[in-house]
């Protein structure tokens, strides 16, 4: 008894401590929930209001990567059209070997222009080493182009439809009506062709080939253009027939050199008599 007498005030002070405790743990407790839960909807709320903010900086971050893409879809539809053509001027010079074939030719890219004047020159890569000469015709998988007028080892000059002193003998058909092409010097799409009486029936839309006449400069057959309009030469009993060029020459980049030799004095000769008859 006397061992509880000594500790007895002991435990009652343990007991009453453990009770008041339990009492504060859970009054406390009650108090974080209600702080948690008033904290929670102060966070919500903020949350919420602000949360354009975030889809705001993600929609911008989406439009960048859309531009991205469109960038490079854009450049990859480029670069695929750029070989889409390469290869359409690639088939046309491989359906162009089955044309003429009689006629040897030197493929050339053409490596300079100057087409904004009166007298328009052509350079191309190939030249004497290749086996070009003087005379010789130059054509693209549509049509003619023009004549090799100055020959270095690797590089020829060459005068194309769009000079002034460019003649080509021409016949147009179907009807196989004959004439001479040349160009007036101020319209880069027209040629005129003339010499060709008034009589014949000349439609719009009829094609125009080189006549071929012997020892000419070209072969018959290579297109040139095709009828644009027609006129009558005023106090004159023939025709100024406008015609379209096949080949737009600011965009050629590819051509063939026929190994066709022409006789230059017949030419010479048949230049003397055009020149008479444009006096007349």
């Amino acid at each position: 008894m006397r061992l509880w007498d000594r500790i007895r005030d002991f435990v009652f002070l343990a007991v009453l401590l453990i009770a008041s405790l339990v009492v504060l743990l859970g009054v406390q407790y009650e108090a974080f929930l209600s702080l948690r839960s008033a904290s929670l909807e102060f966070t919500s709320r903020v949350e919420s209001a602000f949360a354009w903010v975030g889809r705001y900086v993600n929609a911008l971050n989406e439009n960048d990567q859309l531009r991205a893409n469109n960038l490079r879809l854009s450049s990859r539809l480029a670069r695929l059209l750029e070989e889409e053509i390469e290869n359409q001027r690639l088939r046309g010079l491989l359906h162009l070997k089955s044309k003429w074939a009689e006629y040897p030719r030197i493929a050339a890219q053409i490596v300079s222009r100057d087409v904004t004047k009166s007298n328009n020159l052509l350079t191309i890569n190939v030249g004497s080493n290749q086996g070009i000469e003087k005379g010789m015709p130059v054509i693209s998988d549509r049509g003619l182009i023009g004549r090799i007028v100055l020959v270095s080892r690797n590089y020829s000059v060459v005068m194309p439809f769009l000079n002034t002193t460019f003649r080509a003998a021409a016949k147009i058909q179907p009807q196989q009506i004959y004439g001479i092409i040349r160009w007036e010097g101020n319209r880069p799409d027209r040629l005129l062709m003339d010499h060709v009486v008034k009589t014949e029936k000349v439609s719009k839309g009829d094609t125009i080939v080189t006549a071929g006449y012997t020892h000419g400069f070209y072969p018959a057959g290579i297109p040139i253009g095709y009828v644009d309009s027609t006129a009558v030469r005023k106090g004159q009993n023939d025709w100024l027939i406008y015609v379209r060029p096949m080949v737009p020459l600011t965009q050629t980049e590819h051509a063939f050199v026929l190994l066709y030799k022409p006789d230059l004095n017949q030419i010479r000769i048949q230049h003397t008599a055009d020149s008479l008859l444009q006096t007349n």
